[in-house]
This record gives structure tokens, sequence and C-alpha cells, in this order.
């Protein structure tokens, strides 16, 4: 019998974990070629830190702020998804209904804000990069 995949936690994994895939992995196994395209972009920050050393930071990380953000956009797509939907695509042989409760809705709650912000601060600092050279920071 498969195991039965737990919503909020593939929410919670993709809204804490999200930049490296580890929802990807909890989801579809090892095989996920989006899980390790997520997982990438860390050794990818590496690779970039050591070609361009005098690089801005921001430009350094840049591969995993963009794979943060679409971990961001995973979880609420994942905690949005209705319990049948859900149990369909990822528990279809489980043998068990999934009951998503208010932890669920705090975690998209939390992940709505973080994002948010963390997407106007990544929008604001590549204009201030491109059009004034870093004068604001």
């Amino acid at each position: 019998m498969p195991s039965h995949k737990n919503k909020t936690f593939a929410t919670l994994l993709a809204a804490a974990l999200g930049g490296v895939g580890v929802h990807r992995f909890y989801l579809r196994g090892l095989g996920d070629r989006w899980g390790w395209a997520h997982a990438i972009f860390l050794p990818l920050c590496g690779v970039v830190m050591s070609l361009a050393p005098q690089a801005n930071w921001y430009f350094q990380y840049l591969p995993l702020i963009v794979s943060m953000l679409a971990g961001f956009l995973e979880a609420l797509v994942l905690g949005l998804t209705p319990d049948e939907k859900w149990d369909a695509a990822y528990n279809a042989g489980s043998g068990r209904q999934s009951d998503s409760g208010w932890f669920l809705a705090l975690i998209l709650v939390a992940t709505v804000m973080v994002g948010a912000a963390m997407l106007i601060a990544t929008i604001a600092r590549l204009f201030d990069l491109l059009y004034t050279g870093g004068a604001y920071g």
C-alpha cells in the first residue's frame, strides 16, 4: 500500500525548503526532474561566487532567490489544492482521505506574507543595482 502524502506537510516543506526542492522529493521521489532543478541552484550559487567573486552579493545568490520564490509559489499551489484533487493526485492507493485544517491556512498566510515581501525586495534590489549601480545599499 502506498504511503499517504500529507498536504499540510508538503506545503510547509515547499514554504520552508522550496528553494532546494525538498517538497518535490517528498511528493514524487528522487526521480523528480524539477526537484533536482531546484536542488542544483544551491551549488550554482557557489559556482557564481567562484567565477565572479567581485560581483554584488545579490547577483551571487540570485539563482537561489529565484528558486525560493518558485518554492513559495508552489507552496500556495499545493496548499490551495482541494483535498479531493490532492488525494486523487498523490494518495490514490493509500486508502485514507486528507483533511486539511487551520494549520494549513496559517502556513498559506505566512507564505503569502514572506513570499510577497521577498518578491518586492528582490525587484527593488534588482532595479537599484541596474539603474543606480547599488547607490541605495
